[in-house]
């Protein structure tokens, strides 16, 4: 059975100057006016008190983020003098968040007065889905890709431990709770952190741990990209996105798990390319060791020999081999000679030729002549 519609919303509309009830000896278009004018004029005053406790909670915000900071750093530091500036800032910290606190219960105060108030017709007009955001504004820098990538080694050497720890975090509000209290990790730094960290795990076959740091990556990536929408800083936003995360917003929920997915395939994906480039990498250092006085690779060569030579070598019978020469064309066991010393598998003695232009001769009669002194014994 279909509910009954609720026409009880429209019962507070303020309609004061379009009522037709007034005195005959009243001018009606001027008291309409002056009605509209001084509602207008409420209106007015009562966006102002609201847009006054946004700056006033917007600067809140700001300052216990850098306070925050500055007990970060303080932290690092042993001397007296930094323990003593520890304390005053922790105060000052406990402070404002305090003064935060109030601020939010002003601002939802307003928000909630501002429902209450009677539609007219400068409201019933208006897009009933906008909002106000109060947030930090964002600082514009150009960087160029060194100054970026210093930025990015100087913040994980300081941070490492803390980013660490935040990728290992599972549970919505674990992770709201430790940017609330570690805010400056709100930002690209810890994305590309946990990016690598991911590939790192995937590389090292920890793929539950990858799976786990992939989830924070993209609680990250999400609150970045909340931030760019709403042209706003991360650290003044990343509640909003644990707000919308927890309500179990079915659609939200499905696009998070749905670039999760994606994410991980990604990372396996690029763990591959890296695991098989370190492959070819140490296969061609391994190369570079086989190789022989001449520059050849002992492998290749023995693959390129002829089936009776690879016996030989395989059985380490130099008659044979001595035999397999003589049965040859002289051209090419010379060819198939100078390539076996050139790679190693075979090092003659001193009995070959001295003369660089007679090296190949050498080789061959070395042979033939071992081949000799074997049939007179």
């Amino acid at each position: 059975i279909m509910s009954r519609i609720d026409y009880s919303v429209w019962d507070h509309i303020e309609v004061s100057d379009d009522e037709d009830d007034t005195h005959p000896n009243i001018d009606t278009p001027s008291l309409f006016r002056w009605r509209h004018q001084a509602r207008v004029e409420r209106m007015e005053e009562f966006q102002k008190k609201g847009e006054e406790i946004n700056k006033v909670l917007i600067e809140c915000r700001r300052k216990l983020a850098d306070t925050q900071k500055k007990i970060q750093e303080l932290t690092l530091s042993t001397t007296d003098d930094a323990k003593a500036e520890l304390s005053k800032a922790q105060a000052e910290e406990k402070r404002l968040k305090k003064e935060e606190r109030e601020c939010e219960k002003k601002l939802d105060d307003h928000n909630r007065e501002e429902k209450k108030m009677p539609w007219n017709v400068d409201t019933l007009s208006k897009d009933g889905f906008s909002k106000s955001i109060v947030n930090i504004k964002p600082e514009s820098t150009d960087e160029t890709e060194e100054e970026k990538e210093q930025k990015h080694k100087t913040f994980v050497e300081k941070y490492e431990k803390q980013l660490k720890h935040f990728g290992m975090l599972r549970r919505w509000d674990d992770s709201q709770k430790y940017l609330s209290d570690n805010p400056h990790l709100v930002c690209e730094e810890t994305a590309n952190y946990l990016v690598i960290m991911c590939i790192d795990l995937e590389v090292e076959e920890k793929h539950a741990l990858m799976e786990q740091v992939a989830h924070q990556t993209i609680v990250m990536q999400f609150i970045l990209e909340l931030a760019k929408s709403l042209k706003v800083d991360p650290r003044g936003c990343f509640r909003q996105f644990f707000a919308k995360i927890k309500t179990a917003d079915q659609q939200y929920q499905e696009a998070f798990n749905d670039e999760l997915e994606s994410f991980k395939e990604r990372v396996r994906g690029r763990a591959k390319i890296r695991i098989e480039k370190a492959m070819k990498e140490y296969e061609e250092e391994e190369r570079q060791k086989r190789l022989g006085p001449g520059g050849l690779d002992p492998v290749e060569v023995y693959e390129s020999l002829p089936i009776e030579m690879q016996k030989c070598f395989d059985e380490k019978d130099i008659q044979m081999l001595q035999e397999v020469i003589s049965k040859m064309d002289p051209t090419e066991a010379k060819a198939h000679m100078k390539r076996c010393i050139d790679s190693g598998l075979w090092v003659p003695n001193s009995k070959a030729g001295e003369a660089d232009e007679k090296e190949e001769d050498g080789i061959y009669e070395e042979v033939k002549q071992e081949q000799a002194e074997t049939k007179k014994e």
